[in-house]
């Protein structure tokens, strides 16, 4: 009897361990939104110095929050290059779905703490910028006065930059450039027109190829969506472009060529009010039309929330799928 209620205690021990072996215990979270915090931060600013100013922290804090991420994910995240922090293969991993967990975390504070809605980050480049987003980004904040837009505006080549680097949601930009990690998508057309002042020698007549072979040019940086498709577009059709002057801004190019100097290649948009007002004149030519593609670009990885897409559809862009988990 006794060897019998031995054996079965014995069961009974036996099967209750077993049934602990066999529960999971849920994994332990190692990470924390300050750690992406920073580690977004530096991203950015390549150093742990630019990242405290971004966050508000001390840079020993910033550093120390570093080296935790790092130790957590057990992987370095930067390459140490003199004083600078450059993305490595594991960082560049780790970006893009940093970044979404920050954003979704913004939404989640805003909703529950009655603060506004964290501010839609748009890049543009220049015409896009100065001339089609300010009245439809007006609408918007008319409509949901609790969302507002930052709206950087940069020539094509810093907004691809920019949108690449996950420093803003979304970009409008002008010209042909591509990144393999952005996705680029046509929005409208546009059309380039050639100007000049009203006294200009060319302004009454049809002017020729050889006329405007010969002319000087007042055109945009290179760099510029702008200057990218009016280099392809004279280039193709002319002996050769004379250029007098590059300018950073239209506004300078309209200015100078009003005062009589040169001719200019710029966007419709730009020049529709000059020549409403007579500060300008289109100039007639025997040259084909000049068409460009505008675009929306948006990182491959970045996971849209609810506000960006709602503001794409409001400018009568087309709102990507969201990307599949990986």
């Amino acid at each position: 009897m006794l060897g019998s209620r031995h054996q079965s205690e014995k069961r009974r021990i036996s099967l209750t361990m077993t049934g602990k072996t066999d529960q999971q215990s849920p994994q332990r979270l190692r990470l924390n939104l300050r750690q992406l915090e920073v580690f977004v931060a530096t991203a950015r600013g390549g150093s742990t110095r630019a990242a405290a100013d971004r966050v508000a922290r001390s840079q020993s804090a910033a550093s120390s929050a570093l080296a935790d991420l790092e130790t957590s994910v057990g992987a370095l995240l930067f390459d140490r290059i003199g004083r600078r922090l450059v993305l490595n293969e594991n960082g560049r991993a780790l970006l893009p779905k940093a970044q979404a967990l920050l954003d979704q975390a913004s939404e989640v504070q805003a909703l529950f703490s009655g603060e506004h809605a964290a501010p839609l980050r748009v890049a543009a480049s220049f015409t896009i910028g100065e001339y089609l987003l300010p009245e439809r980004v007006s609408q918007w904040t008319a409509l949901h006065p609790q969302s507002q837009v930052h709206l950087h505006i940069a020539n094509t080549r810093d907004v691809i930059e920019a949108v690449a680097g996950f420093e803003v949601d979304v970009g409008f930009i002008e010209g042909p450039q591509t990144h393999p990690d952005l996705v680029v998508r046509a929005w409208r057309e546009d059309e380039l027109v050639i100007v000049a002042a009203p006294g200009h020698a060319l302004a009454r007549r049809i002017a020729t190829h050889r006329q405007l072979s010969q002319a000087t040019w007042v055109l945009r940086e290179l760099g510029s969506g702008t200057r990218q498709v009016t280099d392809a577009w004279l280039i193709q059709n002319l002996e050769q472009v004379r250029v007098g002057f590059e300018l950073g801004s239209t506004e300078a190019i309209k200015r100078v060529v009003a005062s009589g100097t040169g001719l200019a290649c710029l966007s419709r948009y730009t020049v529709a009010q000059a020549l409403e007002d007579g500060h300008l004149v289109e100039l007639r030519t025997r040259l084909p039309a000049g068409m460009r593609r505008l675009a929306t670009v948006m990182h491959r990885d970045k996971l849209l929330g609810r506000a960006t897409a709602d503001f794409l559809r409001h400018c009568g862009a087309t709102v990507p799928r969201m990307p599949a988990a990986r």
